[in-house]
């Protein structure tokens, strides 16, 4: 099992810079309870999936894509394990529209980072934005290598991770890492101070979170997938061990449990001792409760619509 060294917390580093940031609805799956918590019963929900832009000047990026309902963009291990057990829904509009309505367009987006390489985040981009290059965290290639394209049962897209076929341009960021509060390894993306991007072990090789300054001086914590839900976080559910019919023994939706475990005590500092907002990729009580102003200010009229009158009834956003 992975041991966590003990590592003294770095100040979270000073700085009057900030990124616009505005959510981007990924679409939604029905998921069951058993497979995020320990020790309740079982039951079906939709579970949503966030994405984001980052404007910083008149750069903007895009974290993570979500769902499409195109099966040709996801492989056949996802075809097959997936997608007709979890039934994906896309979003009511594109991510290429709702970039284009906040003054987007897909060719200006040249840089898409990926927290990981899971179908829900992560998909082929190249014919949507013809100008990007996907970013993963160091340690996805080597976890995910070949890909399909050489093993048709493979989990993991060919199209990213295949060394001599693969049709996408990707690359793992680089560095260089500083400390950033109780994580290690964080990456000044824009070299100001404005946008975190923190390597966060333990959902799988790669993963990743990132950490925003808003204009207001807030931060937002981008969780994506290092925890999948709020009561995970909040320490209310323990994470869910489980049985599945294509493998052997039990699993979980971490690769390794420990390593999970302390990227989430790490995000719960940030939280309790520096009063960052924790977005989590898959969380929709923040929107349900419309408590968080801060969290609440990156949504556009469509998705407030969303929030007040649809996500609480688990309709498709």
């Amino acid at each position: 099992m992975h041991q966590v060294a003990e590592m003294p917390a770095s100040p979270i580093p000073l700085s009057t810079a900030f990124v616009g940031l505005s959510l981007l609805d990924g679409g939604s799956f029905i998921a069951d309870t058993d497979k995020l918590h320990a020790d309740v019963s079982n039951a079906k929900f939709r579970m949503y999936n966030w994405a984001f832009c980052i404007s910083h000047g008149d750069e903007h990026i895009v974290w993570d894509l979500g769902l499409d309902e195109d099966r040709s963009l996801y492989t056949p291990w996802v075809n097959k394990f997936m997608l007709d057990y979890v039934n994906p829904a896309g979003p009511r509009k594109s991510i290429v529209q709702q970039l284009s309505e906040r003054g987007v367009s897909s060719a200006q987006i040249k840089t898409i980072i990926f927290s990981h390489a899971h179908w829900d985040h992560c998909r082929p981009v190249r014919d949507a934005f013809s100008n990007v290059t996907a970013y993963f965290g160091p340690g996805t290639k080597a976890g995910c290598a070949p890909g399909h394209l050489a093993d048709p049962m493979a989990q993991w897209d060919g199209r990213f991770f295949d060394p001599e076929r693969a049709t996408e341009r990707a690359e793992e960021l680089g560095g260089p890492w500083a400390p950033f509060g109780p994580f290690q390894k964080a990456m000044d993306f824009f070299g100001d101070g404005s946008f975190w991007v923190i390597q966060a072990p333990g959902h799988m090789p790669g993963n990743l979170c990132a950490a925003a300054r808003l204009e207001s001086g807030d931060w937002v914590l981008l969780g994506s997938d290092c925890c999948h839900s709020r009561g995970i976080l909040d320490g209310t559910h323990e994470i869910a061990q489980f049985c599945v019919p294509h493998r052997q023994g039990t699993m979980s939706l971490h690769a390794d449990i420990e390593a999970a475990k302390d990227t989430i005590s790490k995000i719960r500092v940030l939280e309790k001792e520096h009063g960052f907002h924790v977005a989590l990729a898959h969380d929709a009580e923040w929107l349900k409760r419309g408590s968080d102003k801060v969290l609440l200010g990156l949504l556009d009229p469509h998705m407030q619509v969303a929030a007040r009158e649809r996500i609480p009834k688990e309709e498709v956003a």
